[in-house]
């Protein structure tokens, strides 16, 4: 379980960095900061992944409601123009950027550090697993970008976004061959690329 040994170490105001969205076909990558207030952590925090759908949903509103948030995202347009990594960097820089303070230091999930981060920054590995301020934002990450998700699928149907989230399952490819691509599809993603070329082909 994640704990606060990584956020002790470092002292100071930690915040906790966190993505979701990196690979899927459709839809924007998301991250969130987080920095928790100590004596009011919500029991319970894991990283996201290993949380059921209820279970994170009731997480979010209890981190939303007793720690700092930072909420920021790339969108399609821009991991087209910059790549899906340089997208996410972009979008974890946002994130902390909306914290609307500066944290003496940010842990971040993964083996990357944004280089335009307003303050020094760590590299952690598994960190979703290890620091309580990196599971948090992976909490945030995810049902923020999971809900954005639902509401696109209320505009687009055939794709499943509602459970799919925009990741490469049957049936959102099923929904690629019935209904083509759409703006919010990531045309740089092979598969996207693949269903754009049969749509051009067939309007040709």
């Amino acid at each position: 379980m994640p704990d606060f040994a990584l956020e002790k170490r470092l002292g100071g105001l930690v915040c906790g960095i966190d993505e979701a969205g990196r690979g899927p076909l459709a839809g924007p990558v998301v991250a969130a900061a987080v920095i928790l207030d100590r004596r009011r952590v919500p029991r319970g925090i894991d990283d996201s992944k290993k949380l059921t759908a209820e279970k994170r949903e009731d997480l979010y509103e209890r981190i939303m409601r007793s720690a700092r948030i930072g909420i920021g995202a790339a969108s399609v347009a821009e991991i087209g123009r910059l790549n899906i990594f340089h997208a996410t960097m972009l979008a974890m820089c946002r994130a902390v950027a909306a914290l609307r303070v500066v944290p003496d230091h940010a842990l971040v999930d993964g083996n990357h550090c944004p280089k335009q981060l307003c303050c020094p920054a760590t590299a952690v590995v598994d960190g979703d697993a290890l620091s309580l301020s990196i599971a948090a934002a992976s909490i945030i990450a995810k049902v923020t970008r999971d809900r954005a998700m639902a509401k696109l699928h209320l505009r687009y149907p055939a794709y499943g976004w509602d459970s799919n989230k925009g990741y490469s399952t049957p049936s959102h490819f099923a929904g690629l061959k019935a209904a083509g691509i759409t703006p919010h599809h990531r045309l740089g993603f092979a598969p996207v690329q693949e269903q754009l070329t049969l749509d051009l082909e067939l309007t040709s």
